[in-house]
């Protein structure tokens, strides 16, 4: 019994650190989507340097489930759970590998005048920004439908790109000098697209979690 209250112990402490994991994720994607408004290089740049805390974690708990599977031998719903926190883990560095290229357009684009006011871009940043949010929810509470509620609104993630990219390359055709600045946020729409495969990546790990099978969500 001794044994058994050790390791769902240390399987806590693992649920608690993927989840700090994810609020720092979270919150670089949510400054670095303003700081892109905002023209903020400052805040961009706090982005970018906060990358190095993200990997940290996500190389901690490769570290710590690696070690629990060698040492605990974990058999069923605790094997799922533990691999589960793994893939779960890469997903959100990926998001905040993204979240870093957002602010380092930030930075590129300083000094720049816009063309336009951003409006859809921020949109579809917090949209994106909830679903991470929602599905770290969907993660503490290993709720598969919630999961697979999160992971159909990658339809509207999907929608605004395209509504984003026609309007960018409509810049692009009307006036050539804004094809650089129109590039870089046309990179950014496509990061925050990608960053709605990722949630729906994690959804899918939810769903396995808890069920124990392997679907594919959205397609």
């Amino acid at each position: 019994m001794a044994v058994r209250n050790q390791f769902d112990e240390q399987l806590q402490n693992l649920h608690h650190q993927l989840l700090t994991m994810g609020m720092l994720v979270e919150e670089a994607l949510h400054q670095a989507v303003q700081a892109l408004v905002d023209k903020n290089v400052k805040l961009a740049q706090e982005v970018i340097d906060g990358d190095r805390e993200i990997n940290d974690a996500e190389m901690e708990i490769e570290k710590k489930c690696f070690t629990l599977i060698a040492l605990q031998q974990p058999v069923g719903s605790d094997l799922r759970r533990i691999a589960t926190t793994l893939k779960v883990s890469t997903d959100l560095e990926r998001i905040a590998d993204h979240a870093v290229s957002i602010a380092k357009t930030t930075v590129r684009l300083q000094g720049e005048v816009y063309a336009k006011p951003l409006i859809d871009i921020p949109k579809m940043g917090k949209l994106v920004q909830d679903m991470v949010r929602d599905a770290l929810d969907a993660y503490i509470h290993m709720d598969k439908d919630k999961a697979k509620a999160i992971a159909n609104r990658d339809d509207e993630v999907d929608a605004f790109y395209k509504e984003i990219f026609t309007d960018l390359i409509g810049l692009m055709t009307q006036d050539q000098s804004l094809i650089n600045q129109a590039t870089h946020l046309l990179l950014t729409a496509q990061y925050l697209e990608r960053i709605g495969d990722y949630v729906t990546n994690i959804c899918e790990w939810i769903v396995y979690m808890d069920s124990g099978k392997k679907v594919e969500l959205n397609q």
